[in-house]
């Protein structure tokens, strides 16, 4: 015997506590007549809420798949050019290994967001200090603290310049950008901004990464009953 679900009216087997597609709970109904019969076996358990999180479980997920995808994103990373699509993959997979321990298998949309947005925010951090402890490495251990200074002066001095003057900005303001660009305390300032934006892109794109990550496992797992 067939049932729909009132929710996606989707078709369900009748011995089904949950509907495959959306995992909204299916109640039963004892026939009337039958005083002190117990309730069915099967709703003895307590049904968990798909919105909220077990963040133990959820925890464990995260960290497992941040800190590599954070050290992949770092601005230093070989692959670092795919950083927001590691981080979004990684947000989704959080999630996915998030159901494998969960009863029945079923999360919301915001549940799974939730989780990314912790993923995220994991990854942003290790990639902010892998980032860091790479520019610390290079001009205090490896003695490149030079080099990285020429390299920034080139950038300031023909990339960034061109671009102004290529704005209409007049010739006293881009001799005063370039002072404080290429001091110290620009230099710094303009990393540390950098930094900061890597990390909220990335925070972004795990959020997505884990709504999807929601919405594809909605679609992909049967509530186990």
């Amino acid at each position: 015997m067939e049932i729909t679900c009132t929710r996606c009216h989707q078709t369900i087997q009748a011995d089904n506590c949950y509907c495959p597609a959306c995992g909204l709970p299916q109640l039963l109904y004892a026939a009337e007549g039958t005083p002190g019969q117990p309730p069915p076996e099967r709703w003895s358990e307590p049904v968990r809420d798909a919105s909220t999180v077990d963040w133990k479980q959820a925890m464990r997920a995260a960290v497992a798949l941040a800190v590599p995808a954070g050290l992949l994103c770092s601005l230093f990373s070989p692959v670092s050019i795919f950083g927001l699509i590691w981080m979004s993959v990684a947000a989704a997979w959080a999630v996915a290994l998030y159901m494998r321990s969960q009863r029945p298998a079923w999360i919301t949309i915001g549940a799974g967001a939730r989780i990314g947005l912790v993923t995220g925010l994991l990854g942003g951090w290790m990639a902010a200090a892998a980032t860091g402890m790479t520019l610390f490495a290079m001009r205090f251990w490896l003695h490149q603290g030079k080099t990285l200074d020429n390299t920034w002066q080139t950038i300031i001095t023909d990339q960034v310049s061109r671009q102004w003057e290529s704005a209409g900005v007049d010739a006293q303001s881009i001799a005063i950008y370039k002072a404080w660009l290429l001091s110290p305390e620009g230099r710094a300032g303009s990393m540390l901004g950098a930094i900061l934006l890597l990390v909220a892109a990335l925070v972004f794109f795990a959020v997505g990464g884990g709504a999807l990550g929601a919405r594809f496992q909605a679609r992909t797992r049967r509530p186990e009953v």
